[in-house]
């Protein structure tokens, strides 16, 4: 499973966001998008949006900090991991 984490250094929920995937014991990648405008790019192409946090779950796109769709995205995930 692949995931980034598209953030700023100054936004709380990119803060959340990585905490919460921490606690799950999810390993990603965090980019900051206001160091990397490449990135940055990348990211609205994704989501459609340029507020942040955004993070790809091998794919699948969640904007900003929704536990819910965080871990929707992520049993979604871990089933393809299986087959």
């Amino acid at each position: 499973m692949k995931v980034i984490i598209y953030t700023t250094p100054v936004c709380p929920y990119c803060d959340m966001a990585k905490q919460y995937l921490k606690q799950k014991g999810v390993q990603f990648e965090s980019i900051d998008v206001a160091a990397d405008k490449a990135k940055a790019l990348e990211m609205i192409k994704k989501s459609g949006q340029m507020g942040v946090p955004v993070i790809d779950i091998d794919g699948i796109i969640v904007a900003g900090f929704n536990r819910e769709q965080i871990d929707a995205a992520l049993e979604h995930a871990k089933g393809h991991e299986k087959h």
